[in-house]
């Protein structure tokens, strides 16, 4: 029996329908990214919508505020903006090359342009990125949850300042019951739809950040106890410059989202939705992002930490500020647990498709599902707990793999352009694309590694 024998003539995408040929060179990877539509009836614009949103909106938005710090608040505004529409138009070169080549896979297009190292390069960028993105959350939440000690200072978490010190409120139980409560149990579901309501409260909660980070913005302004926020960046010399190029990986970060578009977009009912369902999210995450940043900055001032949420570690000086800092940590917390199975979804998607890349359909076959999901769990956990130190290692690592994802490889297919349909324009964009990406981040990586060394030892 061949393989052609078990599946009808046209694969069911949503309404989307894509030819399958016996001998099509693509056959392995639409495989490998297909699940099981026959039991499931399509996803729905809103859920589309939240879940490409909960993507996008992860750590990288704590961050925002210090790219204003040193952009200054109207180039970082423009920036969060210019950002956004440049992720629209790569994704929209994936969407283009894989209706065109019937590729239901980020992978799949990379293979449809490169061959099996393509695939393979982007998957192991995927795995890269995600991993040290996941990492990061855990050791997020087990910071803000129980607390955590750097230069000699303890800063006390969450539940240690409700409760006391207890064993049962250590970083490593906590990690430990939030992996096997909520990480396990969402990590379970083999459609991403199913995440849906989980990524409307994640977007929610993200919401709720914004809201009461303005609010107290807006009350300290009219006590007229904040200070006017530059606009624009201080320039004293070179090295000043160069600074500026360090917001550049935080920016690309906030916006990846490209390794769970197909996934997405193989579930929807219409899949022509997948373009709009595009632009309403990234809007949508564009204005949290520039009402964070500025309410953030506005807030902080120049005492603004590469991490804003390590601010509301102190005195807001207004009424029930405990209660606020409480607030926002723990909601923030909660966005991150949330967030962390749509990062892990497209990660064991793409790990599987690398170390099985002819097997069936992951979400058929229950047993190298449990496995392939105990096993990145375990390893996430372990390493949170035991390498908390790998933050600025994945600030290299996860910063590269970030603008290959969502960069390089949509502008190098558009280049590249197999089937012959791309424009001049959309060729001098790529051009730009793949130009702003290396020069930024290599200046931002060499910048990052000056300052690293050049630090004055204790």
């Amino acid at each position: 029996m061949t393989i052609a024998s078990v599946l009808p003539e046209k694969r069911s995408k949503g309404k989307g329908k894509h030819v399958l040929e016996e001998n099509s060179p693509l056959l392995p990877s639409l495989l490998k990214d297909d699940a099981d539509f026959d039991e499931f009836n399509g996803a729905s614009f809103s859920g589309a919508v939240f879940n490409l949103s909960t993507t996008i909106v992860g750590a990288g938005i704590m961050s925002l505020p210090a790219t204003m710090k040193v952009l200054g608040l109207v180039p970082g505004i423009f920036m969060i903006i210019f950002f956004a529409f440049l992720t629209e138009a790569s994704i929209e070169f994936l969407i283009r090359f894989s209706q065109v080549g019937k590729s239901v896979s980020y992978a799949g297009v990379m293979g449809d342009s490169f061959g099996k190292i393509g695939r393979m390069l982007l998957q192991i960028c995927v795995i890269v990125n995600n991993v040290g993105v996941m990492i990061v959350y855990m050791i997020i939440i087990g910071d803000v949850l129980s607390g955590t000690s750097s230069s000699g200072l303890h800063h006390s978490g969450v539940l240690e300042g409700w409760f006391g010190e207890h064993w049962w409120n250590g970083r490593f139980f906590v990690l430990l019951v939030t992996t096997l409560v909520v990480f396990a149990p969402l990590a379970s579901f083999k459609h991403v739809d199913s995440l849906s309501y989980t990524s409307a409260l994640s977007v929610a909660l993200a919401v709720i950040f914004v809201v009461i980070t303005a609010g107290i913005a807006v009350i300290k302004l009219l006590n007229g106890s904040i200070p006017m926020p530059k606009l624009f960046p201080v320039i004293p010399d070179l090295a000043s410059v160069s600074k500026l190029f360090t917001t550049v990986p935080v920016l690309v970060t906030a916006f990846i989202c490209h390794y769970n578009v197909h996934s997405i977009d193989n579930e929807l009912e219409d899949s022509s939705q997948i373009k709009p369902i595009v632009r309403t999210s990234l809007a949508l995450c564009s204005t949290v992002y520039i009402a964070t940043s500025f309410f953030g900055y506005l807030l902080f001032g120049e005492s603004t930490l590469h991490d804003v949420l390590a601010n509301f570690d102190e005195n807001l000086g207004i009424p029930y500020s405990a209660v606020m800092n409480d607030v926002v940590r723990v909601s923030y917390a909660v966005h991150l647990m949330l967030v962390f199975p749509m990062i892990f979804h497209a990660l064991r998607l793409n790990l599987d498709g690398l170390l099985f890349p002819n097997a069936r359909p992951l979400s058929t076959d229950n047993c190298r599902f449990t496995v392939t999901s105990v096993t990145l769990l375990s390893l996430v956990f372990l390493a949170a707990n035991f390498v908390p130190s790998i933050w600025d290692a994945f600030q290299f690592t996860g910063a590269t793999a970030a603008v290959c994802i969502g960069f390089i490889f949509p502008a190098a297919i558009t280049l590249k352009d197999p089937h012959g349909i791309a424009t001049l324009q959309d060729k001098l964009l790529s051009v730009l694309m793949i130009v702003l990406a290396v020069l930024s981040n290599g200046v931002a990586i060499y910048s990052d590694a000056s300052s690293l060394f050049n630090a004055p030892k204790a």
